[in-house]
Protein backbone atom coordinates (compact mmCIF):
# COMPACT_ATOMS: atom_id res chain seq x y z
CA UNK A 1 0.00 0.00 0.00
CA UNK A 2 1.24 3.26 -1.13
CA UNK A 3 1.47 6.09 1.58
CA UNK A 4 2.53 10.11 0.95
CA UNK A 5 2.79 11.21 4.40
CA UNK A 6 3.35 15.56 4.68
CA UNK A 7 5.18 17.08 7.86
CA UNK A 8 6.05 20.19 9.26
CA UNK A 9 3.67 22.52 8.29
CA UNK A 10 2.55 24.98 11.60
CA UNK A 11 1.81 28.34 12.47
CA UNK A 12 4.68 30.97 11.55
CA UNK A 13 5.01 34.74 11.42
CA UNK A 14 6.15 36.39 8.20
CA UNK A 15 9.54 36.64 7.37
CA UNK A 16 9.78 33.27 8.89
CA UNK A 17 10.81 29.96 7.34
CA UNK A 18 9.53 26.28 7.65
CA UNK A 19 10.42 23.36 6.60
CA UNK A 20 7.98 20.89 5.09
CA UNK A 21 8.55 17.29 4.71
CA UNK A 22 6.92 14.35 2.30
CA UNK A 23 7.78 10.63 2.86
CA UNK A 24 6.36 8.16 0.94
CA UNK A 25 6.72 4.09 1.01
CA UNK A 26 5.10 0.79 -0.47
CA UNK A 27 6.18 2.43 -3.93
CA UNK A 28 7.70 -0.42 -5.89
CA UNK A 29 7.80 1.11 -9.37
CA UNK A 30 10.06 3.99 -10.04
CA UNK A 31 8.88 7.72 -8.95
CA UNK A 32 9.07 10.24 -11.93
CA UNK A 33 7.78 13.10 -10.14
CA UNK A 34 7.68 14.57 -6.45
CA UNK A 35 5.37 17.99 -6.68
CA UNK A 36 4.52 20.04 -3.48
CA UNK A 37 1.07 21.93 -4.07
CA UNK A 38 -1.21 24.52 -2.13
CA UNK A 39 -4.71 25.11 -1.63
CA UNK A 40 -6.41 28.23 0.32
CA UNK A 41 -9.85 28.47 1.28
CA UNK A 42 -11.72 28.85 -1.91
CA UNK A 43 -9.15 28.88 -4.39
CA UNK A 44 -7.75 25.81 -6.72
CA UNK A 45 -4.85 23.87 -5.75
CA UNK A 46 -1.64 24.33 -7.38
CA UNK A 47 1.65 23.89 -8.21
CA UNK A 48 4.16 25.11 -5.96
CA UNK A 49 6.92 23.47 -6.97
CA UNK A 50 8.24 19.49 -8.42
CA UNK A 51 11.21 17.99 -8.61
CA UNK A 52 11.98 14.62 -11.23
CA UNK A 53 13.61 11.78 -11.07
CA UNK A 54 16.82 13.05 -12.84
CA UNK A 55 16.84 16.35 -10.03
CA UNK A 56 15.07 19.15 -12.50
CA UNK A 57 13.33 21.42 -10.61
CA UNK A 58 10.31 23.56 -11.61
CA UNK A 59 8.69 26.38 -9.16
CA UNK A 60 5.29 28.54 -9.50
CA UNK A 61 6.53 32.32 -10.25
CA UNK A 62 5.58 33.42 -7.06
CA UNK A 63 7.70 30.94 -4.73
CA UNK A 64 10.55 30.98 -7.60
CA UNK A 65 14.16 31.88 -4.87
CA UNK A 66 12.47 31.16 -1.47
CA UNK A 67 11.05 27.72 -1.88
CA UNK A 68 13.59 24.99 -3.05
CA UNK A 69 12.50 21.86 -3.12
CA UNK A 70 15.31 19.00 -2.18
CA UNK A 71 15.30 15.24 -2.13
CA UNK A 72 16.69 12.98 -0.21
CA UNK A 73 16.61 9.51 -2.48
CA UNK A 74 18.18 7.11 0.59
CA UNK A 75 15.09 8.43 2.70
CA UNK A 76 12.32 8.44 0.05
CA UNK A 77 11.69 12.33 0.98
CA UNK A 78 11.55 15.47 -0.38
CA UNK A 79 11.97 18.78 1.25
CA UNK A 80 10.39 21.93 0.75
CA UNK A 81 12.13 24.74 2.06
CA UNK A 82 9.99 27.97 2.79
CA UNK A 83 11.93 30.79 3.37
CA UNK A 84 10.25 34.77 3.57
CA UNK A 85 6.95 33.57 3.95
CA UNK A 86 4.49 36.25 3.30
CA UNK A 87 0.90 35.98 4.57
CA UNK A 88 -0.14 34.44 1.12
CA UNK A 89 1.79 31.45 1.63
CA UNK A 90 -1.24 30.48 4.04
CA UNK A 91 -2.16 27.63 2.46
CA UNK A 92 -2.82 23.99 2.55
CA UNK A 93 0.53 21.90 1.43
CA UNK A 94 0.08 18.57 -0.19
CA UNK A 95 2.60 16.57 -1.74
CA UNK A 96 1.97 14.63 -4.62
CA UNK A 97 4.10 11.45 -6.16
CA UNK A 98 4.15 10.41 -9.88
CA UNK A 99 5.23 6.85 -10.21
CA UNK A 100 5.43 3.98 -13.29
CA UNK A 101 6.42 3.58 -16.64
CA UNK A 102 4.60 3.19 -19.98
CA UNK A 103 1.48 2.19 -19.84
CA UNK A 104 1.12 2.13 -15.67
CA UNK A 105 1.51 5.60 -14.34
CA UNK A 106 -0.18 6.35 -10.74
CA UNK A 107 0.24 9.22 -8.53
CA UNK A 108 -0.84 9.48 -4.81
CA UNK A 109 -1.39 12.32 -2.48
CA UNK A 110 -0.64 12.94 0.95
CA UNK A 111 -3.58 14.26 2.92
CA UNK A 112 -1.98 17.92 3.73
CA UNK A 113 -0.49 19.93 6.25
CA UNK A 114 -1.54 23.14 6.82
CA UNK A 115 0.94 26.23 6.95
CA UNK A 116 -0.36 29.58 8.32
CA UNK A 117 1.51 32.55 8.25
CA UNK A 118 0.50 36.02 10.46
CA UNK A 119 1.45 39.58 9.95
Amino acid sequence: QVHVVESGGGLVQAGGSLRLACATSGITFSINAWGGYRQAPGRQRGLVAIIGSSGDKNYADSVKGRFPISGDNAKNTVYLHMNSLKTGDTSVYYCRVEYGTGCFEYDSWGRGTQVTVSS
